[in-house]
């Protein structure tokens, strides 16, 4: 009885033994499939959350350029604005600049009504009070005067380089010229300004007093209407301020 009993005992301890292997065998086959799922989840959350934070720089991004766009907008339609401004001011000039060839094309036509010369020091550009006041009495005229004009030159005396005097005879004339158009509202149209420099001197240059005479502006109000040729004589050649004493120094240029 025992011969048969041992057989059949091996036989089930064997089959025991072979089911606890594969359940091993399984498990070990089943962990890493599930540590490889939680790792994919974390990664699937990570993944998530990238998205989610390159959505939102994108919408910040978004917004950011809207802004700058309507910044720019806003740009654009004052530069728009002023654009438009420059071409009102521009076609003002031009009418100006027209009228103003036109004037000076017949200056032949036009007659001095009243005349005053500045004379500045040596290598000055700068107006004095009694330049002012000079200018204040031809100023005061401007207004009654039809169809006028206000030429105004600019000199200098010898010394110095061409190029030089020219520009200082160029300063002194704009001096003269923003003073009128500021004081007594003169438009530039109305202006006609040149700068001679040493050229045509009013004086001899070989004396401290003729160099002095040259150191000036002449202005001239003119005009075309015939009704004011009466004055003329009135008005013409008035007092001119006494010319400053010359510079001990013959290098500056003047």
């Amino acid at each position: 009885m025992k011969r048969f009993l041992l057989p059949f005992l091996a036989l089930g301890a064997l089959a025991l033994t072979a089911g606890c292997a594969t359940k091993k065998d399984v498990s070990r086959q089943v962990t890493p499939v599930m540590n490889k799922l939680d790792d994919l989840d974390d990664r699937t959350a990570q993944t998530t959350r990238g998205i989610h934070d390159v959505d939102e720089r994108a919408q910040r991004g978004i917004r950011g350029v809207d802004g700058r766009a309507a910044t720019a907008d806003q740009k654009a339609m004052a530069a728009g604005q002023q654009a438009g401004e420059a071409q009102a001011l521009a076609a003002n000039v031009n009418g100006g600049v027209r009228d103003l060839g036109v004037r000076v094309a017949n200056l032949d036509n036009y007659h001095p009504v009243t005349e005053t010369a500045v004379l500045f020091g040596f290598n000055k550009a700068e107006l004095t009070r009694k330049d002012k006041e000079q200018l204040d009495e031809l100023g005061r005229q401007i207004p009654s005067v039809k169809g006028c004009i206000v030429a105004i030159e600019g000199r200098t005396d010898s010394v110095g380089n061409a190029e030089y005097n020219y520009q200082l005879s160029q300063r002194r004339a704009a001096a003269v010229t923003q003073y009128l158009a500021s004081e007594f509202n003169v438009p530039a149209h109305k202006i006609f300004i040149i700068g001679l420099g040493k050229d045509d001197p009013v004086d001899s240059n070989t004396s401290s007093h003729g160099r002095a005479e040259n150191r000036r502006v002449d202005v001239r109000l003119m005009s075309n209407n015939v009704e004011v040729r009466g004055s003329d004589s009135q008005n013409s050649g008035q007092a001119r301020t006494p010319a400053p004493a010359d510079s001990a120094s013959a290098n500056p240029p003047r």
